[in-house]
């Protein structure tokens, strides 16, 4: 017995340094306004179209569930404008990707809505003189989702999340299709059907992100002081040491023209010291190597 709680004890104290030595980085996620590919022209209480409401409603999630740095829409908006990604109305893999690596995140994702909406048919009849009916209303939503690799432009994955949810009864009266506030929508059939495809493609998400490995950035080198992105919002803490990679020529498919990433040399490793910026970047010490520049990849060894 007392061989067991040994174990177990040795167990936890190997589980707890483990968490301290390997921190949970938070891998950088960028949502694209979903395109509204959906005939109805149903609209968010908000006046929001289905695209961009449940993008919205995507980003929520993952700033809610703890596990990812979501880089806000203004952001995204405004590296657009800057470098004129936007002037087509429509976001490509390419363009994501490029936008992706300038906000420094390492997963993209888009998608269009292809179904939207709510339906309702209504059967009915006279017994002894009295007009009874059965309503059936049925809401189904519908999304093309992507996630893109943006260190190399390519989708990763593709899935199709579609999501019906029906409910039937005696009509008693014949209400029109509406939202007046948000409880209005995650009360109604097209709300958690809603709800539901949001749910399966956090989890798609999940899934993903266990392929891409997290990474950072070198912003500054000072003599043997490194300043690197991002800092405590991405998860980084003082004492964590990390591996510096320079990056060099691009592998183009010749095929494609993809970028398929870059060749890389490891050059050193820093030591994080300090967390400045609002936790948006950290300052390191040189523990080893040199030629360390602005640009170079910052990962977990």
């Amino acid at each position: 017995m007392k061989k067991k709680i040994c174990a177990g004890f040795l167990l936890l104290v190997m589980t707890v340094c483990y968490l301290n030595v390997f921190p949970q980085l938070k891998k950088r996620v960028a949502v694209f306004t979903f395109e509204d590919k959906s005939e109805h022209g149903w609209h968010w209480w908000n006046g929001k179209p289905p695209g961009e409401g449940m993008a919205d409603m995507l980003t929520t999630e993952l700033v809610k569930s703890g596990n990812y740095r979501v880089i806000e829409r203004q952001e995204i908006a405004q590296i657009m404008e800057e470098q004129n990604l936007g002037m087509s109305g429509r976001v490509t893999e390419q363009s994501a990707a490029q936008i992706g690596k300038l906000l420094g995140v390492e997963l993209a994702i888009m998608g269009a809505v292809t179904e939207f909406g709510q339906t309702k048919s209504d059967k009915g009849g006279r017994i002894k003189g009295i007009g009874l009916g059965v309503s059936s209303n049925k809401a189904t939503v519908a999304i093309d989702v992507r996630f893109v690799n943006t260190e190399t432009g390519e989708i990763i994955a593709a899935e199709n999340v579609r999501k019906e949810k029906s409910k039937g009864g005696l009509r008693i009266s014949t209400p029109k299709f509406g939202f007046s506030d948000r409880t209005s929508f995650d009360n109604s059939l097209v709300g958690k059907a809603t709800r539901e495809a949001i749910e399966d493609i956090m989890g798609l998400i999940e899934n993903q992100m266990e392929s891409i490995p997290w990474q950072g950035k070198i912003l500054k080198v000072s003599g043997t002081t490194v300043y690197i992105k991002p800092g405590s919002d991405g998860g980084v803490k003082v004492g964590d040491v990390f591996t510096i990679y320079s990056i060099g020529e691009a592998l183009i498919d010749p095929d494609t023209g993809l970028n398929l990433g870059s060749i890389e040399k490891k050059v050193g490793t820093i030591e994080v010291t300090s967390l400045i910026a609002d936790g948006k970047a950290a300052t390191a010490v040189v523990k080893s190597g040199s030629g360390f520049k602005t640009g170079d990849l910052v990962k977990q060894q």
